[in-house]
């Protein structure tokens, strides 16, 4: 069986916002975007203390890609100009398909404020082709006993399938790019093999523990980048870990960005601009 193999990784810089502690390997100083991966923050792991004052992610807008939300630890309100609302607590998902626009805000629940807590989250930015950038608005927010799990290795490896397919079953969702989504926890001793197919980019952050790829020592908070034509990648880990992993078929198109918009022109960028201030992405108060 062919393996990949490390080409380089990539660690998660410290961007903290306000009392958040944030990491971000991607885009970075050696990778702007593993195509049509773009973007990837990781909030926490921290504890919040009583009556705090939550996450500062209010109302703001979005064109052009997808939102995949990761909650590891607390819990996570949504609230979109489209009407959707949801409270997703550890372990759940929230996916948001911004297309061609809309508002929305990513709070702490009351409950959360007032007692604390731990807060661990990740928040993956998948690019949509420009067949699909203006596409309507839509979401889904998924509570752990909702999400497909894969239990391998005699237990020691734990597979949750978010979107696409692993070990022929079926995630959650079926992403509009055919995307394969999951996060793997590994105990102590625990070994996988995870599926690299030929021509897909593959997607592989370390968020917590100790990992050897390949035989190679992978650092925590780091984006592995691997080279091409092998068809899966070995995982293990002595004390156990955690990682995100995904791969999708890449794009292949220009991308232009500006804060919450992704397009593939500076034009396209003005008219998104332009029509959310004339309040065309609508409101959510």
């Amino acid at each position: 069986m062919a393996r990949s193999r490390i080409i380089h990784q990539h660690p998660a810089y410290r961007d903290d916002i306000a009392d958040l502690t944030t990491r971000r390997p991607v885009p970075g100083p050696k990778v702007e975007q593993l195509d049509p991966f773009l973007f990837l923050n990781h909030h926490g792991p921290q504890i919040y203390g009583p009556n705090n004052q939550g996450l500062p992610f209010g109302p703001h807008p979005h064109r052009g890609f997808e939102t995949v939300t990761f909650i590891l630890e607390g819990e996570l309100s949504h609230l979109d100009s489209g009407g959707h609302e949801s409270i997703i607590k550890a372990g759940g998902v929230q996916w948001m398909t911004a297309g061609a626009g809309l508002v929305h805000a990513e709070l702490s629940p009351e409950a959360f404020k007032r007692s604390g807590g731990p807060l661990e989250i990740l928040q993956l930015w998948v690019n949509l082709p420009a067949r699909l950038k203006m596409v309507p608005p839509a979401y889904v927010g998924l509570q752990r006993e909702q999400i497909p799990t894969v239990l391998l290795d005699e237990g020691r490896v734990q597979v949750d399938l978010v979107s696409g397919s692993f070990e022929e079953q079926q995630g959650a969702i079926q992403s509009l790019t055919g995307i394969t989504l999951l996060t793997v926890s590994v105990k102590a001793g625990g070994r996988v093999d995870l599926p690299t197919p030929p021509g897909r980019q593959v997607f592989f952050y370390t968020v917590a523990g100790d990992l050897q790829v390949d035989g190679e020592a992978a650092q925590r908070h780091h984006l592995l980048q691997f080279a091409e034509g092998a068809d899966s990648v070995r995982i293990e880990s002595v004390g156990g870990a955690v990682l995100l992993f995904g791969h999708a078929q890449p794009i292949g198109e220009p991308v232009v960005s500006h804060g919450p918009f992704v397009m593939n022109t500076r034009e396209e960028i003005m008219q998104a601009i332009d029509d959310y201030q004339r309040g065309r992405f609508g409101s959510i108060g």
